[in-house]
């Protein structure tokens, strides 16, 4: 049995403070099944105290020039690098990805945001246009609640607290519940760095209660938030009493277009590593495999010899491709998709129901092919290591059933002609497409059409979302 951590106090105004609920959560390590640490369960007049801290600082904050802010973010940049080992090690705990993905994924692309925004801070024009005697201003847009996920729980924080706080906001965060413990790191850097008392806040809790409250507050100007459809719809219905900004980051179920002319090895084996990163825990993962219909048989059979070298096991282990899932809930729901594929006929040619691990939260790579587009596991996010192969007959097919989601959050095309890859791609209603195995550009705008949300997270984009445009005329 380890010791268990305890992280039950909250952060408002430069402290560590006691919360004003007794509640207790705890955080269970998804490889061994036990109790790491405490977390606490906030209520909402912790909220309320978080917010007046944040109300409180943000004229100042906001006054600051961008160069100001930019020296506080940046000395934040150079801590979280120092201790980009400790970050990972505790992530990786945290919500089971293997370490040494975990150190270029969960660790590296937050670090590269943090000090993107500290020189977005010093060098974004925030008096930027004039249009005859009109001056448009952007301006910060006042106090921001923050609500992040669970499957990548310090680069969602830092997408919106970093974009935040360059921007000259300031902040009152609720982290996962869930994995919460690599974002307790951070704000002990942040707190190190010395930040002014209230820019940056940290109430944790449960989202009905704090999520909630921090939705509803009458002095938070916009919230911010990352999770399932279902929970941001709530976020939205709850935000609209007071007509405050929502930008929210949802599901995903992203096709990737396999044309006819494609090099079909090259494109299955890196489609199958789209859709399994973090143990296919990911909102941007490929998912649904498009396939001319008449080479379905010989793209199953690619994927399966693919999927199956994606290794199982401990995530301190370097041979390791798909750590635990998150939780206990997440392996059951993942489980049951898979049992509602095969109820509803599609063809299972690599079960991951089964690994040799008897504790911790596994579930192993699956495919399946012959999947209609209609059924389940077609259409709704899985959120496990869990590919679907569909068979089309033209590009139009194919380009009718990847639209033909209520999400639009990403996708890919893959083809020997790269113009005609980029015309198939301009025709995916998705926010982001890659072509061709193209890599992920953490500067790049992020974020999804139709019920994947609203607003653009990341780079000179994501920085605007937490901006207000004034119009001075002279």
């Amino acid at each position: 049995m380890t010791d268990i951590l305890d992280r039950t106090q909250i952060y408002i105004d430069g402290q560590w403070v006691d919360s004003d609920g007794s509640g207790r959560i705890e955080v269970v390590n998804p490889t061994t099944e036990e109790v790491v640490a405490v977390v606490a369960e906030g209520v909402a007049s912790d909220v309320d105290r978080a917010v007046a801290a944040a109300k409180a600082a943000f004229p100042a904050w906001s006054a600051l020039s961008g160069a100001s802010r930019a020296a506080y973010l940046e000395k934040v940049s150079s801590l979280a690098n120092e201790r980009a080992d400790e970050l990972t090690r505790v992530v990786s705990q945290d919500m089971g990805m293997p370490a040494h993905f975990a150190r270029a994924i969960q660790v590296g692309m937050p670090l590269k945001n943090i000090a993107a925004y500290a020189s977005l801070a010093g060098t974004y024009d925030f008096d930027d246009q004039e249009i005859g005697n009109a001056l448009v201003v952007r301006e910060p847009i006042g106090v921001v609640g923050a609500i992040t996920p669970w499957n990548y729980p310090l680069h969602q924080v830092v997408l919106k607290v970093f974009a935040a706080l360059a921007a000259g906001c300031t902040v009152v965060l609720k982290p996962t519940e869930v994995a919460p413990l690599v974002t307790y790191a951070l704000v002990d850097i942040v707190d190190e760095a010395g930040l002014p008392p209230g820019v940056f806040n940290l109430v944790s809790g449960y989202g009905p209660v704090v999520g909630e409250a921090i939705a509803a507050h009458p002095d938070v100007d916009m919230v911010s938030f990352t999770g399932s459809t279902r929970a941001g719809k709530r976020v939205s219905v709850v935000a609209a009493e007071t007509v405050k900004k929502v930008a929210l980051e949802l599901g995903g179920k992203s096709a990737n277009i396999i044309l006819d002319d494609a090099d079909l090895t090259a494109a299955v084996t890196e489609g199958v590593g789209k859709c399994f990163l973090n143990s296919g825990q990911t909102c941007t993962a490929l998912t649904r495999m498009l396939v001319p219909a008449d080479r379905l048989q010989e793209a199953t059979a690619i994927a399966e010899q693919v999927a199956r070298a994606y290794t199982v096991g401990l995530p301190d282990d370097p041979s390791s491709k798909l750590g635990p899932l998150v939780s206990g809930t997440q392996q059951t729901r993942v489980k049951a998709y898979i049992d509602k594929g095969v109820e509803e006929g599609a063809e299972l040619v690599l079960d991951g129901r089964e690994t040799e691990f008897t504790t911790g939260y596994f579930v192993g790579p699956t495919v399946f092919t012959n999947v209609a587009p209609e059924m389940t596991i077609a259409r709704e996010e899985i959120f496990g290591p869990v590919l679907s192969i569909i068979g089309y007959q033209d590009e139009d097919d194919a380009v009718r059933i990847a639209n033909d989601s209520e999400y639009g959050l990403s996708g890919g095309v893959w083809s020997a002609d790269p113009a005609r890859a980029e015309a198939v791609a301009r025709r995916m209603r998705t926010g982001q497409v890659y072509i061709n195995g193209g890599a992920f550009n953490t500067d790049a705008p992020f974020g999804g059409y139709k019920q994947s949300g609203i607003g653009r997270e990341a780079g000179v984009f994501g920085l605007e979302e937490f901006l207000e445009i004034k119009t001075i005329l002279r």
